[in-house]
């Protein structure tokens, strides 16, 4: 099992950049592929960024490729999310999930990912 607890996000102006992070609870985080999804107001979650258990191998949804930088520290147990050059379009709330234990791969499908945080609301706006 798994507890995730996301933070970092707030009000920010278009071009400004914003770091998310994902504390995970339990033993097993380094175990876990993880990844970053986001829902924005009256649409459906999509997939942000995603990292393997190691943190070596990365996959970027083509709308944050460039700018959105997923990475781990696994001796504390955390995920991030660094985002610059935000835009409009980035508005949404944030969600990290982690996969589970017998699937080390990366994968862009919310519904393997069995575990999710609350989420964390990022608005950019002039």
């Amino acid at each position: 099992q798994v507890q995730l607890v996301e933070s970092g996000g707030g009000l920010v102006q278009p071009g400004d950049s914003l770091r998310l992070s994902c504390a995970a609870s339990g033993r097993t985080f380094s175990s876990n592929a993880m990844g970053w999804f986001r829902q924005a107001l009256g649409k459906e979650r999509e997939f942000v960024a995603a990292i393997t258990r190691s943190g070596g191998s990365t996959y970027y949804a083509d709308s944050v490729k460039g700018r959105f930088t997923i990475s781990r520290d696994n001796a504390k147990n955390t995920l991030y999310l660094q985002m610059n050059s935000l835009k409009p379009d980035d508005t949404a709330v944030y969600y990290c999930a982690a996969r589970g234990l017998n699937y080390p791969g990366i994968s862009a499908t919310m519904g393997e990912y069995p575990y999710w945080g609350q989420g964390t609301q990022v608005t950019v706006s002039s």
